[in-house]
């Protein structure tokens, strides 16, 4: 199937479909320049000692360790980011009536800053800090205020406890709250449509799958391939902030 035909296949659906959830990873941010974290520029890969700031065992117990991941957050492009026109696209069909679920591997919040209210976040957010031992949270606004003030490895304001980003780090499980509501998305639409992510990381790569044996249809928008484009009723190549506003227009963009 050409571009053409995969593309005016999958906007159908799309525009026929009553109820819709969408995947999306890190490619839907990287085109509001935010780096992925596993790609040919990806921070861990320039940087492989960044993973240790996301790192539970390594975070708890080094303060050195915390002390980088502050500094990292106070110039994180997270925090000056702006959402694109993909994730518009996605909040424009949220207003619609017609989003089922919006489930992200990201932890950037511009779901949310584009308008995004029904987002479900597999791992955590970096938006909101935590107290590990309280368990008191806030904007994480708040902390880097503390940071750039001079605090390096600022504590909980109410106990004194280790404070972190909400995001899920490694040897941490993720909430099977969020993985529940996550499951009951795929199983309960029409399509499935998966956006910037590589499909290759579990649990969220196993929603696919669950959505096509609980019936629905598969569509797929990413820049390089995965290992389930031979099962997706239809896979786009184009950019993402350029073809998902078309892909989900109203009404017939040529």
């Amino acid at each position: 199937m050409d571009e053409q035909m995969a593309f005016e296949r999958a906007r159908r659906m799309l525009a026929d479909a009553e109820h819709i959830t969408v995947l999306t990873g890190a490619g839907m941010s990287t085109a509001s320049g935010i780096p992925d974290f596993r790609g040919p520029q990806g921070v861990w890969t320039i940087d492989p000692e960044a993973e240790r700031v996301s790192t539970l065992s390594y975070y708890l117990r080094d303060p050195a360790v915390r002390k980088a991941a502050w500094q990292r957050r106070t110039w994180s492009p997270v925090f000056s980011a702006e959402p694109n026109d993909a994730h518009r696209a996605l909040a424009d069909l949220e207003r619609s009536g017609r989003l089922r679920a919006l489930i992200t591997s990201n932890t950037d919040g511009l779901h949310q800053l584009a308008g995004s209210t029904n987002v479900i976040e597999l791992h955590g957010s970096a938006r909101r800090w935590r107290c590990e031992k309280c368990r008191r949270s806030g904007p994480m606004e708040e902390m880097l205020a503390r940071v750039t003030a001079g605090e390096a490895d600022p504590a909980c304001p109410a106990c004194g406890g280790i404070v972190r980003a909400t995001t899920i780090l490694f040897e941490e499980n993720l909430d099977p709250d969020v993985i529940d509501a996550a499951v009951a998305a795929a199983s309960d639409c029409d399509v499935f449509l998966t956006v910037g992510t590589s499909l290759a990381v579990y649990p969220a790569a196993g929603l696919l799958p669950l959505a096509m044996r609980a019936g629905a249809r598969s569509v797929i928008v990413n820049a390089e391939e995965t290992e389930y484009d031979h099962y997706a009723w239809a896979v786009i190549r184009e950019r993402i902030e350029s073809v998902l506003p078309r892909l989900l227009a109203a009404d017939d963009p040529s």
